[in-house]
């Protein structure tokens, strides 16, 4: 009897080639009210949002050490029912940055989904903080690596963002508009911060490309920026689509609860881009990845690889697919 065909992460993959499936929106709330109401939202949606404790923008000021440490509470409470729930610490050099690793890590180390790390300087500083919260997690016994995530938003930051994204540590890189936009002292005009002006100026759209090359240069997944136009759903979902199918980006930031459908929604794969993926991936394991034809076009593992992610992408937004082929690809997430 032939054996069964090998799944294909196996099949398809080097080790160590595949970047990680997270869930392509990064929800941020940083008020108590708000991050119990996320938990609430990620619970009856499921993981296809992930949400961001945000301890760096939401801790009141000469508040920092409570708000982390409620913070730290809530990712380790019954109500995080898919452990996608990470937070944003404070910049490495800011006074509460040690306090917050140290807290979030020693109360909740085993369930953090990652951390984020704001306003990275550069490739030392990136470092810096990996070191940091290693050291957090060797000094309270957690023995996962915690993921990292970075937010490019200075000059230095984007001037080595390629050596920043080729840490093995860093695990996705986000782009910040705003710090961005201000760092060039009035050269960028306000528009430029704007829901659809930030895919115009040539200097903010040249970042945004900078850091979605890097990133899939180092297998590690690139986030985009926030939308601040929260009640206009219409440029939302213009920027959300401009920024998945043109730019290259995987994920996406939401700072409102009304934001978190939209994007799900906009970097989903359409119906009919699941069904090809599905049609093909369904022949090529049955022909244990050869060559195959299929609407007389011929295909082998390097598009099958394009047709994996499509698939993917369409299982981790929610997207209904065949019993037959949730069961032959995704049933055994840790095949």
């Amino acid at each position: 009897m032939k054996a069964a065909a090998p799944h294909p992460r196996v099949a398809l993959f080097e080790s160590g080639e595949r970047a990680p499936a997270l869930p392509v929106c990064d929800h941020y709330a940083g008020v108590p009210a708000r991050m119990t109401k996320s938990l609430q939202m990620q619970a009856d949606l499921g993981p296809v949002f992930d949400l961001t404790l945000d301890c760096e923008d939401g801790a009141p000021v000469g508040g920092e050490a409570e708000h982390v440490t409620m913070a730290a509470e809530m990712v380790m409470s019954a109500q995080n029912l898919h452990g996608r729930v990470g937070a944003r610490v404070h910049p490495v050099d800011h006074p509460a940055f040690e306090n917050d690793v140290d807290t979030l890590v020693r109360t909740a180390g085993p369930r953090l989904a990652y951390l984020m790390v704001p306003k990275v300087a550069g490739l030392a500083q990136a470092g810096q903080a990996i070191a940091a919260i290693d050291d957090a997690a060797r000094r309270h016994g957690v023995a996962r690596a915690i993921p990292v995530h970075a937010l490019i938003e200075t000059h230095g930051g984007l001037r080595e963002v390629f050596d920043i994204a080729a840490l093995p540590r860093i695990e996705s890189l986000s782009f910040g508009l705003m710090d961005f936009v201000s760092a060039h002292r009035g050269a960028i005009p306000q528009v430029g911060m704007s829901a659809l002006g930030q895919f115009e100026h040539p200097l903010v759209l040249r970042a945004k490309l900078e850091i979605s090359a890097a990133c899939h240069a180092s297998a590690k997944t690139p986030s985009h920026c926030v939308v601040t136009e929260f009640r206009k759903a219409s440029l939302l979902q213009e920027a959300a689509t401009k920024a998945c199918r043109q730019l290259g980006y995987l994920r996406m930031w939401s700072i409102h609860p009304d934001q978190i459908r939209p994007i799900v929604e906009a970097f989903a794969p359409t119906a009919a881009e699941t069904d090809l993926a599905t049609e093909i991936l369904v022949a090529a394991r049955a022909a244990h990845w050869a060559p195959i034809s299929h609407r007389d076009t011929l295909h082998d593992r390097a598009s099958y690889r394009y047709f994996w992610h499509v698939l993917e992408r369409a299982h981790r937004t929610g997207q209904p697919l065949p019993a037959e082929v949730r069961e032959a690809f995704f049933d055994d997430l840790a095949t």
